[in-house]
C-alpha cells in the first residue's frame, strides 16, 4: 500500500493506524517516549525528523523519496559521492521491480 506523504499530519496518521492494527501501546515504542509518539500521531510540525525515522523503523514502515526519472541517476550519482560507503543510494528505475 502506498500513502503519500503531504505532511506531518499524514505520517503521523499512519504510524498511529499501523501502530493500533499492531496493537502496539506508544508506551511500547522504545525509541522514543508516549508524548513524542502523541506529538507525531497528532501531526505536530515541530517532530524531530530523526527520531520519525527510528519509530518508522521500529514499525516497520519504510519511507521512500520518489525522484522524477529524468533526474533519478544524476541524483543517485550525487548522492553516492555525499553519503558514506555503507549507505549508498539503491535507485530503482522501473515501477516493476518493486510493485
Amino acid at each position: 500500500m502506498r500513502i503519500p506523504v503531504t505532511s506531518v499530519e499524514t505520517v503521523g496518521a499512519a504510524i498511529r493506524a499501523i501502530r493500533k492494527v499492531s496493537g502496539i501501546r506508544q508506551d511500547d515504542v522504545p525509541s522514543v517516549s508516549h508524548m513524542f509518539l502523541r506529538d507525531l500521531e497528532k501531526g505536530k510540525e515541530t517532530v524531530q525528523f530523526g527520531l520519525v525515522l527510528k519509530v518508522l523503523d521500529e514499525l516497520g514502515i519504510r519511507m521512500v523519496l520518489e525522484v522524477q526519472e529524468s533526474h533519478g541517476h544524476a541524483v543517485a550519482m550525487a548522492m553516492d559521492h555525499l553519503l558514506p560507503k555503507d549507505r549508498m543510494v539503491r535507485t530503482r528505475t522501473s515501477k516493476k521491480d518493486g510493485e
